[in-house]
């Protein structure tokens, strides 16, 4: 690795050159890995922290930041404590995420391994608190790394284990910690701490929320800002915009102005063109990464391609599969929500691909950052309706240089295939109404209402673009009477007809109607029979414009019905077992 200091990444200095010295044995690790120069980051950050100071780092993502706090609290530890109780915790390191605690884990174990007796633990979510509860008690833990929820509960459950020589604290990415809601837990797990420890805050962007922890868990801490290295330009007025760039060097981040409708024909043809590359699609809700999840690979331009999907609301051992799969592949696609936004290192992602803007502008340089990193080349496109253009001026005032990217005029049209697959599959009909719905609910929360102003969405053409074969009957349709213009409905078919294609869950549907229609039924059926008589008005047939008026007040009140489930479902009242029973969707066991 003699010229790897030519990469932009990484200075000149080596790990072996780091004053004060590493000890032999993480050089070693540190060389086993392929790490000879530092980056930035990790030549300002380890020296101080391995001093005894505390530090705030505000460094660019894909920084190397992991190594820049793991290797001082390796050296810490070696020093101060090489042989502890088993139950004796001597190091934490918090971080927002189960993916992103598990990847630090998995870094931290060859440097912590050196250290001979100390014992390093995961602590996150979707596993049960009883079996790491056991794990401790049986093995002990002198480093527990993972997410707050976990270390507060374990650190409250667990009465053996003894914080009282605690010599480091990490937080990664402190920002999205109380981005994320967790400064009730932060604030407990440190109140169980000592207050003579060394502490360090990992953070892409210093807000005042992190000031405020700064200030209240570090003593006197050392600045460290890692601003991204310069790019070239020709153009001066560009030059000067670029050098004070919040992004790496190596990425190119453009924009694609288009109408909702197109959306889906312009994401394929960038598929396309990138097929033997890997690439991150980011989409604003769980429920538009399950629909395009099963969407996507339904067209036929997309055959033969690769196609994972991500998000929060998955169980962890299908998200720690999913991410593995990914990371495996050499080419292919990974639909998901911001909870692959930040701090993951998937090695050679090319491009990333943002079908729908965060709701918190701080999360797009996150989002990019998943590719470029450690100096190499990247490639970022992000998706703009026209009234949103104002978006790209927003993000070069934050340091954020964005270039038009034109619409491609050969794109596929895939909208009527994804309308065809609708109608064949009442899975991918319902789903599609979930996603759209989610999309809307999502896009009313955005940070930047002022740029993304919901109540001017065209909803008919975003709509098209999502493939609907009807317009759902929403109250932010109803009340403000949000443009349908460019919807083109679906004639001749009776949505009542579309079936599952997967026969066990069709079969439950019907049931579920036949048990539906039977207690209704029941409903109209008088106790004792009507002496008056029966008019003739009544015993009339309907003509066929009533049939169709009723059946429309049906489905217009079942369609209700759904989505005040949908928003109990999201508010956490009802879980999603309970909301698959009460709609007739859920899968037979």
């Amino acid at each position: 690795m003699g010229s790897d200091f030519q990469n932009k990444a990484l200075t000149s200095t080596r790990f072996s050159e780091l004053n004060p010295s590493l000890s032999e044995p993480v050089l070693n690790a540190l060389s086993d890995s392929g790490f000879d120069f530092c980056t930035p980051v990790q030549a300002a950050t380890i020296p101080l922290l391995c001093t005894f100071k505390d530090v705030a780092v505000d460094a660019a993502t894909g920084s190397g930041k992991t190594l820049a706090f793991v290797v001082p609290l390796v050296e810490i530890l070696r020093r101060s404590c090489p042989h502890p109780k088993p139950h004796q915790v001597l190091g934490i390191i918090i971080s927002p995420t189960r993916e992103l605690s598990s990847q630090i884990y998995h870094v931290a174990q060859p440097f912590i391994s050196t250290l001979g007796d100390v014992k390093s633990i995961l602590l996150v979510g979707g596993a049960e608190v009883k079996a790491d509860m056991k794990k401790i008690e049986e093995e002990g833990a002198n480093v527990l790394i993972g997410t707050p929820g976990r270390l507060y509960d374990i650190m409250n459950r667990v009465d053996g284990l003894d914080f009282k020589n605690l010599e480091i604290l990490i937080l990664d990415e402190a920002d999205r910690l109380l981005d994320m809601g967790f400064q009730k837990q932060i604030t407990s797990i440190i109140s169980l701490l000592p207050k003579l420890r060394r502490t360090g805050l990992f953070s892409a962007t210093q807000t005042e929320a992190v000031e405020e922890l700064a200030k209240a868990g570090l003593r006197n801490p050392v600045r460290v800002a890692v601003r991204a290295e310069a790019k070239s330009s020709d153009d001066p007025a560009t030059s000067k915009q670029l050098e004070s760039s919040k992004t790496p060097s190596g990425l190119h981040i453009e924009y694609v102005e288009c109408e909702a409708d197109k959306k889906p024909s312009q994401l394929v043809d960038i598929l396309i063109k990138n097929r033997s590359k890997k690439v991150i699609i980011y989409f604003m809700t769980c429920a538009c990464v399950d629909y395009w999840g099963v969407v996507l690979p339904r067209l036929s331009v997309l055959q033969g391609f690769s196609l994972i999907s991500l998000h929060g609301k998955m169980k962890q051992t299908v998200r720690e599969k999913a991410l593995a799969s990914f990371t495996s592949l050499s080419n292919g696609i990974l639909l998901c929500t911001d909870v692959a936004a930040r701090g993951l290192d998937i090695p050679g992602v090319d491009c990333i691909v943002q079908y729908d803007p965060p709701q918190d502008p701080n999360v797009f340089v996150h989002r990019v950052g998943r590719t470029a990193r450690l100096g190499k080349q990247g490639h970022a496109v992000v998706f703009l309706l026209p009234k949103e253009e104002s978006y790209v001026e927003f993000l070069r005032i934050r340091r954020v240089p964005l270039q038009e990217r034109s619409c491609s005029d050969d794109a596929p049209d895939v909208v009527p295939q994804i309308r065809a697959a609708a109608r064949k599959d009442r899975d991918i009909m319902e789903k599609g109404a979930r996603a759209f719905v989610s999309y809307m609910r999502a896009y009313k929360e955005h940070h930047c209402s002022y740029i993304f102003r919901w109540k001017e969405l065209e909803i008919g053409k975003l709509a098209m673009g999502f493939g609907l074969l009807q317009l759902p009957l929403m109250p932010e349709v109803k009340h403000y009477k949000l443009s349908t213009e460019g919807f083109v409905p679906v004639e001749d078919i009776k949505f009542a007809d579309i079936k599952f294609r997967d026969k066990s869950r069709e079969k439950q549907r019907k049931k579920n109607l036949q048990a539906k229609k039977e207690a209704k039924e029941k409903e109209v059926k008088p106790k004792k029979p009507s002496k008056t008589p029966i008019s003739s008005t009544v015993m009339r047939k309907k003509t066929a414009k009533q049939r169709r008026a009723q059946q429309t007040a049906e489905d217009e009140e079942e369609l209700t019905q759904e989505y005040r489930l949908l928003k109990k479902l999201k508010k956490g009242i009802i879980d999603e077992n309970e909301y698959a029973k009460l709609t007739g969707t859920e899968e037979l066991l």
